[in-house]
């Protein structure tokens, strides 16, 4: 094998067949995305009919837990247009990922920023954004984390700054911050819209089909997203430091496939309808795969000395950084090339 780019690639013919097999994979389809998204439009109004029907009894709490899970993992979709491979239209694209951006108070060109620094430097501790947050290295911050609280609270902060023209973020690009200002404002006036006509229409619907559900789910994307690339290791090659989390064929249908997180890595162009076919080509190259969320989270709990210790100590950063300290989930395959951390 050899490496190319930010993937592993096999080489000679297998590379020639691989690249042949992925590009046929590649063709993207409205077809398979308003499908996708029926299905979880559809349960999201079952769901919300059972939030009604069970208003007053003591089904409610579950009823809300169930719709809130549907409404966090609008997160998919909205992941999957801002790459625009849900579908093959541009314009379905980009409705699909405002509707879900203004569920989860993301909106879509700011996250699209944000997302595509994340790709360009995965796993890089100077250039990643999200690794500007320290991961979850004890029980108590494990706990907040997971909770949500710390995701709404950055989401209606960085919200009202934007709204109010103050866009410093370094992943947004000047002649971009114009947009982010304009769309943080539209956002917060729908809201305000909608709160103005719940008041005067003397309407619940508002708290209790989106508010107290989305604040009840939010902990289950929080443990879903933790699974993506906590514990990898901090190296440029895409197959190497994201994991693939098997989980069930529901996990799979509610998460668009992004399950399959290290193949999206590696080729994210790449339609989530096409990244289980996307698995079998590539899953011996995986360095790390997990059988489910619920492995992962006690592989991140029993982590907690070696992070704690490895953020006191630059030696233990460099050793976790490479890989060797790690993944009970990881299955390594052997790789030529030399696997260093990535220089910032």
């Amino acid at each position: 094998m050899s490496k190319r780019g930010d993937a592993i690639y096999a080489t000679g013919v297998a590379a020639r067949e691989e690249r042949q097999r992925l590009l046929r994979l590649a063709e993207r389809s409205d077809r398979q995305g308003l499908a996708q998204l029926a299905l979880h439009l559809g349960a999201l109004l079952a769901s919300a009919a059972a939030v009604v029907a069970a208003g007053g009894t003591p089904w409610l709490l579950p009823a809300l837990l169930l719709h809130g899970i549907l409404l966090v993992f609008l997160f998919a979709p909205l992941h999957e247009s801002a790459h625009r491979t849900a579908f093959r239209s541009r314009w379905l694209n980009d409705g699909v990922a405002w509707a879900c951006g203004a569920v989860l108070i993301l909106p879509p060109a700011y996250f699209r920023a944000f997302h595509f620094t994340h790709h360009r430097h995965t796993q890089d501790p100077a250039r990643a954004p999200e690794l500007s947050t320290p991961k979850p290295a004890s029980w108590a911050s494990y706990l907040w984390h997971v909770s949500g609280l710390p995701y709404w609270r950055e989401r209606i902060a960085t919200s009202l700054r934007h709204a109010r023209g103050r866009v410093a973020e370094p992943f947004i690009a000047p002649h971009a911050r114009p947009l982010i200002v304009r769309e943080a404002r539209l956002l917060l006036g729908c809201y305000a819209l909608l709160a103005l006509a719940s008041l005067l229409a003397g309407s619940g619907l508002l708290l209790w089909l989106w508010l107290v559900p989305a604040l009840l789910g939010q902990p289950f994307l929080r443990v879903y997203l933790l699974a993506e690339h906590t514990l990898c290791p901090l190296v440029p090659e895409m197959l190497r430091n994201s994991r693939t989390t098997r989980s069930t064929a529901l996990v799979r249908r509610l998460a668009w496939n992004m399950p399959y997180h290290a193949e999206h890595h590696a080729h994210p162009a790449l339609p989530f309808h096409a990244l289980p076919a996307a698995h079998e080509v590539l899953e011996a190259r995986i360095a790390v795969q997990a059988r489910s969320y619920g492995a992962v989270q006690r592989e991140i709990v029993g982590s907690f000395g070696a992070v704690a210790c490895a953020q006191r100590s630059p030696w233990r950063a460099q050793v976790m950084q490479s890989g060797v300290v790690g993944s009970k989930s990881r299955r390594s395959k052997p790789i030529s090339s030399p696997q260093r951390a990535q220089k910032p």
